[in-house]
This record gives C-alpha cells, sequence and structure tokens, in this order.
C-alpha cells in the first residue's frame, strides 16, 4: 500500500523515468530541509524554556531573545518560501545549486546551535558542582540590573532547576503526635471510694442489707464502723443477690464487681459479709463461693475471717492451700455415701496451683453450682494466668455430666441475652476481683472474661473527668503513710539498718530483702552482731515455721523480721510501725505491697528505702509517677556509725565462717 501511495503522489506512470528521477530528487531535498526546520525549532524551544523558568529580568531578557530569534526563523521560514517559489521555475540544475547552498547554511546553523548546546552543558555541569556560587552570582546581577548572557541564563537556569524539587522525606523533623489513652467506660468512670478512711466511717448499722445475725457478730468482734470501701461494696454484691441466687436484679445476670482501693482499707471483709450472708440459707452443701489468692500465709488469713463470720451457720469453710497433704485436703472437700459422693464444702479458700490439681483429681470435687468466685490480690492473679487456672474453672462450672445434655436445667455457658437464654433461669456465675494495684490494660482484664463490669476505685476524685484521669496517678499510697528515702553505699546498708534498730530503737521493723539468699544472709549478720531479737521469713522455711514466726511478730517477741515478698502481699500483720526496704525494689507494684504493711487501717506508718547513688533517680522518678504524695530525703550522719564499724567487721569474719560451715552441712546430708 505504502509503494502505491507514493506512485500516485509522485503523477501518473505514463511520465518518463528522467522526469521521475528529478522529482525523487528534489522530494527528497524538501523532506531534509523539513526535517532540519524541526530541528531547529526543538532546539529554540530548549533554549527558551529555562530561561522562563529562571524569573526576573534575567527570564524578561531571555524572552526578548527568544522572541528576536523566533522572528528571524520566521523570516528564514518566509526566505525559504520564496526560494522554493523560484526553485520551480529554475531548470533542475540551478535548483540543485541552491539547495546545496540551503544545505550548508542549515548545516552551519545546527553547528552553532550544537555548539551552544554543548556550552550549555558544560555551564550546567559548572553549577551543579558550585551550586551556591552561581546562585550568588545570579543574585548580584540582578541587584546591579545587568543583562546576564543567554549562555549564562541557561546554565543558571538549568542549576536552579535542580534545585526547584520538593525534597522527600523528613519526616523525623515532624513532631509525633501523642497517643491518647482511651478506656472503656466503666473503667474511665468509676464509682468513686474515698481514700481517707477515718473522716469517713460509715456506721454499720447504716448499711443496708446486712442480716442481724452479721451485724451482732461485728460488734462482737469490735467492730461499729464499716471503712468507705466496705459500705459501698457490700451494698453493690447484696443487691445482686436480693432476688436469690439464681437471677440478679432485672431478673437478669449479675454484673462483676472490680474493687481497686489502698493495702489495709479492708478489702477481705467487704467480700467476707456478703457471700456469708447470701450462702447462710443454702439447704444443700455444694460449693458455690471460691476464693482464689496467690500465697499460702493470704489464704490462711483470709480463711479465718470467713470462719469467723460463717460460725452459728450451716456454711463449712475449708481452706486448700497445700498445708496439708493432698489427701487430707481431698477427705475435707468430698465423701462417698452410697456409693454417691457428696460435696463437704459451701466456701473454698485456695490456691491456684492447689485448685487445679483438685479439679483433675478428687473425685466428687464439682464446681457446677459456684455462685461467687472471688480473685483477691487480683493484679497478680492475671499474671500467673500462664498457669490456665482460670480456664480449667471455667470448664469445670459448665461440665455436663453424661445424660444431663439434652436436660433443660443444665448450665450452660452464658453468650448474648435472648429471651431464650434467660428461660429457664440458671446459677450465674459472679466474678469479684480485689486489687491495691488493680490493672487498667484492658487487654490483661479481657482474660477474666467480666461480665458488664462495674469498677470500685479511690483512684478517682469525686470531680474528675475523662481527660483528667489521664494525668491522675495510677495507683492508691495509705493516707497516714510517710516515706523517707536514705541515700548509701553497698558497704554501709547493714550499718545503718543496726543504726535504725539499736540507736534510733525502732521497734517492731518488717525489713524486706529481694532474694532468698539476701534475707538469710542478713538474718546471720543481724544476729551474729547481737542486740536485736531477729527473724526470717520467706519460702525457704516450713508452713509451720512461717506460721509461727508471723505469730511471735505479732505478739512483739521479733523486733525485726526480714522477709522476701513472700509477707508482701496481703498479710495483715498487726501493729507494723517500721518498713524497711534493705534491697529497693525494681517494680512500683512491689513498692506499694512492701509499704502498704504499715499505716493499715487508717493508722500510721513509716517507709525507709535504702538507695545506692546509681539507683536514685530511677527509682525517685517511678515513685513519683505512680502518685505518691511525697517521699522525703533523709540523711544519717557518718559518725554515728563509727562507735559500730569495729564490731561490724569482726562480724563480718564471723559471717563467712557461718555460711562456710552450712555450705559443709549441706553437701554431708
Amino acid at each position: 500500500m505504502a509503494l502505491f501511495l507514493i506512485n500516485r503522489y509522485l503523477g501518473d506512470e505514463e511520465e518518463s523515468a528522467s522526469q521521475n528521477e528529478s522529482r525523487s530528487k528534489t522530494l527528497l531535498a524538501k523532506l531534509q530541509r523539513q526535517a532540519k526546520e524541526r530541528q531547529l525549532q526543538v532546539l529554540s524551544c530548549r533554549e527558551e524554556t529555562p530561561a522562563i523558568r529562571s524569573g526576573g529580568d534575567e527570564v524578561d531578557t531571555a524572552q526578548k531573545n527568544g522572541t528576536s530569534s523566533r522572528s528571524q526563523d520566521a523570516g528564514a521560514k518566509r526566505l525559504a518560501k520564496k526560494r522554493k517559489a523560484g526553485m520551480s521555475d529554475q531548470p533542475g540544475g540551478g535548483a540543485k545549486s541552491t539547495l546545496k547552498q540551503e544545505d550548508s547554511a542549515q548545516d552551519g546553523k545546527i553547528k552553532i546551535i550544537k555548539k551552544r548546546k554543548k556550552d550549555r552543558s558544560g555551564g550546567e555541569h559548572k553549577s551543579f558542582k558550585q551550586g551556591a556560587e552561581t546562585t550568588d552570582e545570579v543574585t548580584q546581577a540582578q541587584q546591579k540590573d545587568q543583562r546576564v548572557p543567554i549562555t549564562s541564563v541557561d546554565s543558571i537556569a538549568s542549576s536552579s532547576s535542580q534545585t526547584a524539587f520538593h525534597i522527600l522525606g523528613g519526616f523525623e523533623n515532624k513532631p509525633v503526635p501523642k497517643v491518647q489513652r482511651v478506656l472503656p467506660q466503666w473503667l474511665a468512670q468509676p464509682n468513686v471510694v474515698q481514700r481517707d478512711i477515718k473522716s469517713n466511717l460509715v456506721p454499720i448499722g447504716s448499711v443496708q442489707g446486712i442480716c442481724p445475725k452479721l451485724l451482732k457478730k461485728l460488734e462482737n468482734n469490735g467492730i461499729q464502723h464499716f471503712f468507705p470501701v466496705q459500705a459501698e461494696v457490700i451494698p453493690a454484691v447484696l443487691e445482686s443477690v436480693s432476688n436469690g441466687l439464681l437471677i440478679g436484679r432485672g431478673g437478669y445476670r449479675p454484673r462483676d464487681l472490680c474493687v481497686s482501693a489502698p493495702t489495709g482499707s479492708g478489702k477481705t471483709l467487704a467480700f467476707v459479709i456478703p457471700i456469708v450472708q447470701a450462702l447462710s440459707q443454702r439447704v444443700v452443701c455444694e460449693v458455690r463461693a471460691l476464693v482464689v489468692l496467690p500465697t499460702k500465709e493470704l489464704t490462711q488469713q483470709v480463711y479465718k475471717v470467713f470462719c469467723t463470720y460463717a460460725e452459728g451457720t450451716s456454711l463449712k469453710v475449708v481452706m486448700v492451700a497445700g498445708q496439708k497433704s493432698f489427701g487430707a485436703e481431698q477427705a475435707s472437700l468430698s465423701q462417698i455415701r452410697g456409693g454417691v459422693s457428696r460435696s463437704l464444702a459451701d466456701i473454698v479458700v485456695c490456691t491456684p496451683g492447689r485448685l487445679v490439681d483438685h479439679i483433675s483429681k478428687t473425685d466428687g470435687f464439682s464446681l457446677q453450682q459456684l455462685r461467687f468466685l472471688v480473685i483477691d490480690e487480683a493484679d497478680r492473679m492475671i499474671d500467673s494466668m500462664h498457669q490456665s487456672w482460670l480456664s480449667q474453672v471455667t470448664k469445670a462450672v459448665y461440665k455436663n455430666e453424661s445424660g444431663s445434655e439434652t436436660s433443660i436445667f443444665r448450665r450452660r455457658e452464658p453468650g448474648p441475652i435472648t429471651a431464650a437464654s434467660l428461660s429457664p433461669p440458671q446459677m450465674p456465675l459472679q466474678k469479684l476481683l480485689f486489687s491495691a494495684t488493680l490493672t487498667q490494660n484492658p487487654e490483661k482484664l479481657q482474660q477474666l472474661g467480666l461480665h458488664q463490669p462495674r469498677l470500685f476505685s479511690s483512684i478517682h476524685s469525686a470531680t474528675s473527668t475523662p481527660a483528667a484521669s489521664q494525668r491522675q496517678e495510677k495507683f492508691n499510697f495509705p493516707e497516714g503513710l510517710t516515706e523517707y528515702y536514705v541515700p548509701c553505699t553497698l558497704s554501709k546498708k547493714p550499718l545503718l539498718l543496726l543504726h535504725f534498730l539499736l540507736n534510733l530503737k525502732f521497734s517492731p521493723v518488717l525489713c524486706f530483702t529481694n532474694s532468698r539468699e539476701a534475707t538469710h544472709r542478713l538474718y546471720l549478720l543481724v544476729k551474729l552482731f547481737g542486740g536485736v531479737n531477729v527473724a526470717e521469713f520467706s519460702s525457704k522455711l516450713s508452713p509451720s515455721e512461717r506460721k509461727k514466726t508471723l505469730k511471735d511478730f505479732e505478739q512483739r517477741k521479733i523486733q525485726l523480721l526480714i522477709s522476701t515478698d513472700a509477707a508482701a502481699r496481703g498479710i495483715d500483720v498487726n501493729g507494723v510501725k517500721f518498713v524497711l526496704n534493705y534491697d529497693a525494689p525494681q517494680f512500683i507494684r512491689t513498692y506499694i505491697h512492701r509499704v502498704g504493711r504499715t499505716a493499715r487501717a487508717g493508722n500510721t506508718g513509716l517507709a525507709f528505702t535504702f538507695l545506692l547513688k546509681i539507683q536514685e533517680r530511677n527509682f525517685l522518678q517511678m515513685v513519683a509517677e505512680a502518685g505518691s504524695p511525697g517521699i522525703q530525703r533523709q540523711l544519717v550522719n557518718p559518725e554515728c556509725l563509727k562507735n559500730m564499724e569495729d564490731r561490724y567487721q569482726q562480724t563480718l569474719v564471723q559471717l563467712a565462717s557461718a555460711i562456710k560451715n552450712e555450705k559443709i552441712k549441706k553437701k554431708s546430708i
């Protein structure tokens, strides 16, 4: 098709061969001229474009030069047209000579333009290297209102075009907005519990719902007033059982309760009183209340409180914490009569590990009628969720025995509330959480599977707003607590402890260390130094030894009790006036529970922490961020320690030999 079109364009096929040859040459020359003209136009446009970008007076100059060059090009085009018109009248040889002259002229122009382009590229290269120097020259030229040659303008424009682009990146210079914590409504707006105990006491008779028998027992035990947390929580639990154990308020499943209050504020009695009253009318003995605690000592303490207020009722309270043999605990939980296993416990107080053992190994130990699940020291219990004790409890509660799958009375795991789920009614499982350092992390609390939880907290003030709650303290400190820190060196710490005991006559003192080894070593040192009735308390001792030690300490037979954090959680030791942190705690929760052993139930107390210089900054920042009312610096004059240094050096020698003898005895055994 292309050949056919060319033949039609050249004319009829009947023309002679000579005419066809001359016409083809003329057409070829014409096409070459057009190509060269287009090349000239492209080059001229490239010269004009950077001049336009440069801006200012130089741009005006470049535009004028560009206009004159375009006018010259237009004149050249008109001249070329005239020559074309004249060429058609001339013979073939004249046309050829004219074409040669024009071609040579065009070649000359192309060479000149290429040379300019080369110069411009060299200028660009130099301007790219020099950058700021070229820009300064242009600025000076603009100030002087001088004309800049086109070649230099081109090079400057090209260099400015290099810096005219927006540089991507630089994100590190932008301020990163701080993410605001958004809590669920039940965490952000809790029921406020007053922190000041003494000025907010509530008479026991003014709390609605408590039966006369329990009121009389409270009076017999010397309790005339409830603390603020007790006055708030007891009515809330009693309200959930006001219509019986099967249904809550309005016929719906009762809400779970979370209580965050300072140490020594009476949280134990806040769940003991309503549970005893709710279960006192039961007919069949079944496990309906389960209280889970982290330590054996705390389990024993709560067990005593339950026994005190369950006395005189038909309720049976059983402790499962490893104090007895596993077989003895099994016998106290259930027995077999006539081939049928029967429960012997209404309320079980236990540790999580022992509880899981009995769920899997004790026949007749059933939780299918469980109504209350109390988790004391809830923050520590959440941290021990890797033991999966809570999932084991949940499976045992909703366990279906063989043949009960089709029964309408079988207990189902709760789901969405519908008309079908409420008929027939079934025993709900209500969770009660208590802690002085309850976490506000929704992800951790989600592990507990709480149902429409309700929070009682003394962290918030009565006028707090969601925005203000972001800046308030995370934890509560007892109102009567005074905190001090004592700067010291590692070698002077034992002397400081002896100074407080012998010179300042501190008694009774509860001293905390970070390990069993440190506890035992410090115990031997103080004992060898003499002058102080001292005892140690750690998991190294047997349960009976630990029980006896705590009893002697309460009776003032022991002046100094050196302990690990085993005694820091929930242990209520009466009359502790001084707490010494011989080793600074690493975590704020540990510190709060340690100092919470004093200033309990509205009383006053002192807490001292020995700090090395390297520990001061981080520890003080940690305590301040936790909401401490203020920790004061307490300096000890070195002159007060000099009279004990000689005796202390002799004691160190005796300590080394005592530790060596202990190691020999262990190896011989």
